[in-house]
């Protein structure tokens, strides 16, 4: 089966268990109405997985590419990742061949996971309507914190395009596309790329401009279309084998004072929270390539 058929099935099997389960939203009003607006719920998962969509036509979280690791479930303080060979290295055995042979094997602690978090203001009275303040929570907020969570893999200050050991790829050589170029890069070093993060606006040139991201898809590349990424550039890797995305497993919904600057006007806040961290096993098999 097709990488990108095994983590549709995964988020379909997510999806079901959720449905299973009292909402993030639904929660928050049952406890509203004991607690008025000191109202705070602690949630034992990453509520971002609780997102249901009743479109025909989905749009992919970044999470979803990524293996994730629960931390309050699967405890552990380290993780392994490579490196390429370094200048003055000595001659590896069949690297000319197998160019991952040469890489060297790392331990590392797990680095601080980072939080995210994500803001709406409420309309006044909607707590008033439990069903409607509970879908405004559902798929308002959580939708928000599913945004502020791609940033927090992408772009945040441990997110995947500030990560300086993925490789940079200009040249689409003798393929047709930098994308094309960067999956045979990634197969040479004995690794699949199973994942695209690209831009709508770049997905939507290509898929008016011939077969590249039909194709692409149709080969089993699961792609996420954000405009965290920058127009002109995407992300290809072995997202299945070569990063981790590292869970707290627990979220916070709670009325809040925001920042500054959040909103255009004063009003009733909620904050919802998650705690995460990306890293990369493999750099050697992740390209950020110009379109």
């Amino acid at each position: 089966m097709a990488r990108t058929d095994q983590i549709k099935r995964t988020i379909a099997e997510v999806v079901a268990d959720r449905r299973t389960q009292m909402s993030p939203g639904g929660r928050f009003v049952e406890a509203f109405a004991r607690d008025g607006f000191d109202t705070r719920v602690d949630y034992d998962v990453t509520i971002t997985d609780s997102l249901t969509s009743s479109r025909r036509k989905p749009r992919y979280p970044s999470r979803n590419m990524l293996k994730v690791v629960d931390l309050s479930r699967e405890p552990q303080e380290h993780y392994w990742h490579e490196s390429p060979p370094r200048p003055g290295d000595p001659r590896v055995d069949g690297a000319d061949l197998r160019r991952e042979a040469a890489n060297h094997f790392h331990r590392s602690p797990i680095p601080p996971l980072l939080t995210t978090t994500a803001w709406v203001q409420v309309p006044d009275a909607l707590w008033d309507d439990p069903v409607s303040f509970a879908q405004f929570i559902d798929y308002r907020l959580v939708v928000r914190l599913a945004t502020a969570e791609n940033h927090t893999i992408l772009r945040g200050e441990g997110g995947l395009l500030h990560m300086p050991q993925l490789g940079r790829l200009t040249d689409p050589g003798p393929f047709g596309s930098t994308i094309l170029a960067a999956c045979n890069e990634v197969e040479q070093m004995g690794s699949t790329a199973d994942g695209l993060i690209i831009n709508p606006a770049d997905y939507y040139r290509l898929l008016g401009a011939g077969t590249l991201m039909r194709d692409v898809e149709e080969n089993g590349v699961f792609i996420v279309r954000t405009r965290l990424v920058d127009p002109g550039t995407a992300v290809v890797g072995d997202f299945g084998h070569g990063a981790l995305l590292f869970d707290a497993g627990r979220s916070t919904i709670r009325f809040a004072e925001p920042p500054p600057g959040t909103f255009a006007e004063s009003g009733v806040a909620l904050a919802a929270e998650i705690w995460e961290r990306v890293v990369v096993n493999l750099p050697t098999c992740f390209f950020v390539v110009t379109l």
